[in-house]
């Protein structure tokens, strides 16, 4: 008899009942661990390096999103239409833009689905030290609960990012832990925009260290055994060496999948060279791409990367974002 007719059943049995229900809900909870190693090949696109896929990286738990599926995601500030395509269009607009990207994508490769994503910057940094002093503003819960009404829609992930300034992510993270509870609710954190040495947000290049980065990853890991959720993803954004230092001392666990992003904007040589130097020649778990509507056609050849040349690189990224 098969677990679904066993919770059927009509017993006055209670014991029975109640492992017919335990057993259902370990089938469901089954990692296709055959699955999931085949993809991650995949992703590795041919590499010959020996640095894809990433070696001793933990098995996820179940009801992980990557590598089964590749996340689309519209990146911006509801407060802003200069920060990115999340906040340049009125709601109804922009959803329909990203459902739009997201068809492009399965059709560019149908072998994977694709999940939508609102990536919302949650505290934003500041050239004005502001009130409290530490050069960034954090957003109002109300601004966030818009984007997860938003999200809601059309059952997108959420991903909250953050641009500490003169702050850090110990002290900034732990105020969202409301909204990380969420299964769908998600972390990205920008290196950017960490100021360590007190420069002004945007007259230099910020960095994370892997202690950093770890205190995110931990916390999120702490925050899925804690409320019992599938993994989540962190998104750490890349586009310079010094911007995330001492990567080999990255930690990974299987409440986390890490995804380092190659964030930087310019022609399509200069991208794909960026993203080789800086996000393949340094692994730590997946991969990400962002792709700038208008910051990448400034200069010659005055194009984007086209999807097909994304997916040509080694390894596949398998978070894209657009701004």
């Amino acid at each position: 008899m098969s677990i679904a007719q066993l919770a059927k059943a009509q017993s006055a049995d209670t014991t029975t009942r109640k492992i017919s229900a335990d057993t259902a809900k370990q089938t469901v909870k089954l990692l296709d661990t055959a699955k999931y190693d085949s993809l991650v090949m995949k992703l590795a696109n041919g590499d010959h390096s020996g640095r894809w896929p990433v070696k001793k990286a933990p098995l996820p738990l179940p009801g992980a999103t990557l590598p089964f599926y590749r996340v689309v995601a519209y990146y911006g500030n509801m407060y802003s239409k200069n920060m990115g395509v999340l906040g340049q269009y009125p709601p109804k607009i922009m959803l329909e833009k990203l459902q739009a990207e997201v068809k492009s994508w399965e059709a560019a490769d149908p072998s994977t689905p694709v999940k939508p994503a609102l990536h919302y910057i949650c505290v934003t940094a500041q050239g004005e030290p502001g009130r409290n002093g530490l050069h960034n503003l954090r957003m109002p819960f109300k601004q966030i609960d818009s984007v997860l009404h938003m999200a809601q829609k059309i059952n997108a992930l959420v991903f909250l990012d953050f641009q500490v300034g003169f702050s850090n992510v110990q002290t900034e993270i732990p105020k969202i832990e409301k909204y990380l509870q969420m299964p769908n609710v998600n972390v990205g954190i920008d290196p950017e925009f960490s100021m360590k040495e007190g420069s002004v947000p945007g007259k230099r290049i910020g960095t994370f260290d892997a202690a950093d980065i770890n205190f995110v990853s931990n916390y999120m890991a702490g925050i899925v055994k804690k409320y019992n959720l599938p993994p989540k993803i962190l998104v750490v954004h890349r586009f310079t060496k010094r911007m995330v230092t001492n990567y080999q001392d990255i930690k990974l666990h299987p409440e986390v999948q890490m995804v380092m992003d190659m964030d930087g904007w310019g022609g399509p040589d200069l991208k794909k060279d960026s993203y080789k130097y800086f996000i393949s020649h340094e692994p730590v778990q997946f991969t990400g791409f962002k792709l700038f509507y208008k910051n990448d056609i400034k200069n010659p050849p005055k194009r984007m990367l086209t999807k097909a040349e994304v997916l040509k690189l080694q390894p596949a990224p398998v978070y894209i974002q657009y701004q």
